[in-house]
């Protein structure tokens, strides 16, 4: 059974409220490629689609949630606040040097498959990852979500997971493209228009 739209609304805004007040106590972050994609990953994360053990994050039978677009880690970070896993005073730690909740995700953060910055890098992550328990499980492999920005679709490597992926026929590997149409310092190739 799916989740009502308005309790997907609420949590996105939840989330979107841990986003802007984790970046403004850091006083850095980025906080709109963060909520570009908060329904997105409130759907995901809360509506049956991602099946996780909070309490046992190396379980096998666990998806798996890797953020190509490293730099959405307050919208990583806000998702597992969300569901009650990670306290408000820890979010509010983001950035800080002695904290897990860093800029991009490591794995000092337990909840991190694999650390994430280069852009383009996570489907190629997520796709050996998916691969590795597809051999491991068959056809009962646990899915590996891979979170992508628009503005890394530019970036090589992505296409060359994606071919690979369709040649060894990875099942378990979804892509997510949020598609804000932003990149980091200019508009992406479609960009924002004017009517």
């Amino acid at each position: 059974m799916f989740m009502d739209t308005k309790k997907i609304t609420e949590l996105s805004k939840l989330i979107r409220y841990f986003i802007l007040k984790s970046t403004t106590k850091a006083g850095s972050g980025h906080p709109t490629s963060s909520m570009s994609a908060a329904e997105l990953m409130a759907v995901l994360f809360f509506d049956g689609f991602y099946t996780y053990d909070l309490s046992n994050p190396h379980n096998p039978k666990n998806h798996r949630l890797l953020f190509s677009k490293g730099h959405a880690s307050p919208l990583f970070y806000s998702l597992y606040a969300a569901a009650g896993a990670v306290s408000e005073d820890e979010l509010m730690t983001l950035r800080q040097a002695d904290s897990n909740i860093e800029g991009h995700p490591t794995t000092r953060f337990k909840y991190t498959e694999a650390p994430t910055g280069s852009l383009g890098q996570g489907l190629s992550i997520g796709l050996g990852m998916a691969l590795a328990a597809s051999n491991a499980a068959g056809a009962d492999a646990p899915r590996v979500y891979v979170l992508m920005g628009d503005g890394e679709f530019a970036e090589g490597n992505i296409y060359e997971a994606l071919e690979l992926a369709g040649y060894y026929k990875a099942h378990n590997l979804l892509g997510i493209l949020d598609v804000n149409r932003l990149g980091q310092s200019d508009p992406t190739m479609v960009e924002w228009r004017k009517k």
